[in-house]
């Protein structure tokens, strides 16, 4: 009977906590705006913060590069991890949980180090910019023949007017 009349605490149900907010916003994003996080960014980013959880709000890689499986040590909280990258973090003596997990144990997200991949990591942000062939211009030219399928093709690119511009 005592323990009707005391029940354990319950976790808030509503926080004003920026974190939630954040996390929220970032849940919304679309998959071009969540872009992946390698555990070895994850590693590096954890590196003297132990007891802390990791949270990314997208999707977690493996990286063959990362020898050092002891720096994986850690919780690790994210939408999706791959299944090579999971195994190696649960070898490592850490966790990874779900965003339900880590709202029963941070709720209002206190310990928890939020990171997020590189946005600009894509390819297509390559093509952006001035228009290829003006002068000062880095972007990369979407060309016909690309991925090395037409050998032949606009391999004059740059050499002669006839063939998109001369530089």
């Amino acid at each position: 009977i005592g323990e009707w009349l005391n029940p354990p605490p319950s976790p808030p149900r509503r926080t004003e906590a920026k974190f939630n907010k954040v996390v929220l916003k970032r849940l919304f994003m679309s998959r071009a705006n969540r872009p992946p996080v390698s555990i070895a960014k994850l590693a590096k980013e954890m590196k003297g913060k132990e007891g802390k959880t990791c949270v990314v709000v997208g999707t977690i890689t493996n990286d063959v590069r990362l020898l050092d499986d002891s720096t994986l040590k850690f919780t690790v909280c994210c939408l999706r991890c791959v299944d090579s990258a999971r195994a190696r973090i649960v070898a490592a003596g850490g966790e990874v949980i779900t965003f339900d997990q880590l709202a029963l144990r941070a709720p209002t997200g206190s310990n928890c180090v939020l990171l997020r991949g590189v946005l600009k990591s894509r390819e297509v942000y390559k093509h952006f910019g001035k228009a290829p062939g003006v002068p000062n211009s880095s972007a990369k030219p979407y060309v016909r023949g690309g991925n090395g399928k037409n050998r032949k093709i606009e391999s004059a690119r740059g050499r002669r007017k006839t063939c998109g511009y001369k530089v």
